[in-house]
């Protein structure tokens, strides 16, 4: 069994999910993995959240223990021993400091980058506002409106598939694929009352993914998050 790289807890996770076309997401397809299909749809996502009480190694870095990420990702099967790992492949990861990406690049050869971020968690006691910003200015929002309390996913659903990956691909070259496992118990979710999503996709994402802008997602949905490990990873 691989060891921990890093612990943290993953909170108050907003998940946009557009239908998007295949043929878009098959150049970016790590070797050795096959899009994941649910109910033969293929999934984007957004998706906004809090790295909390971050520890690389046990350690914990100072300004670097509570941070946000937003990331723009994907879904993915591998077949491994006879068995089918379902995982995830990150077209893009933001966060708001330098030593953050390059970790991640090092280590996972994930593609971070490097913004500036916040975010803001509301309570009155019958709702919840979450949001994210990023980007000069943080003219990029994405932010979800909720009720109070969060409850379990049921089987089958759109909201269990998008959150039950538990594997980390990434496209090293033609022939190299970065693999790594997430561990971390089956989240909650919250009832969505309204949201927003103003996003330059083009200009954080590229020309080819500037139809989000006008896209309706599928789905907008707030899970809770929680503690969470990544494993160190392999090259396949």
């Amino acid at each position: 069994m691989n060891p921990t790289f890093l612990d943290a807890a993953w909170r108050k996770l907003i998940l946009a999910n557009y239908a998007v076309d295949p043929a878009l997401l098959a150049p970016h397809l790590p070797h050795g993995t096959t899009l994941d299909l649910y109910k033969d749809t293929c999934y984007l996502s957004l998706v906004g959240f809090m790295f909390q009480d971050t520890r690389v190694k046990g350690w914990k870095i100072p300004f670097h223990i509570n941070f946000e990420e937003v990331n723009l990702r994907f879904y993915v099967l591998r077949e491994h021993e006879k068995t089918k790992r379902r995982g995830v492949v990150f077209l893009k990861e933001i966060v708001p400091r330098h030593a953050l990406s390059l970790v991640a690049r090092v280590v996972y050869s994930e593609p971070y980058v490097t913004m500036p971020m916040s975010h803001t968690w509301l309570n009155n006691g019958r709702e919840w506002t979450v949001a994210y910003r990023w980007g000069k200015g943080l003219r990029n929002c994405l932010q979800v409106i909720t009720d109070n309390t969060p409850t379990d996913i049921a089987a089958g659903s759109e909201e269990e598939f998008i959150t039950e990956h538990y594997w980390g691909y990434t496209r090293i070259n033609a022939y190299k694929t970065a693999e790594y496992e997430v561990t971390h118990p089956r989240w909650q979710v919250y009832d969505t009352k309204d949201y927003l999503i103003d996003v330059d996709f083009a200009g954080v994402y590229g020309a080819k993914f500037d139809f989000l802008k006008t896209e309706k997602p599928l789905s907008v949905f707030l899970a809770e998050g929680s503690a969470i490990q990544v494993k160190k990873g392999i090259t396949i």
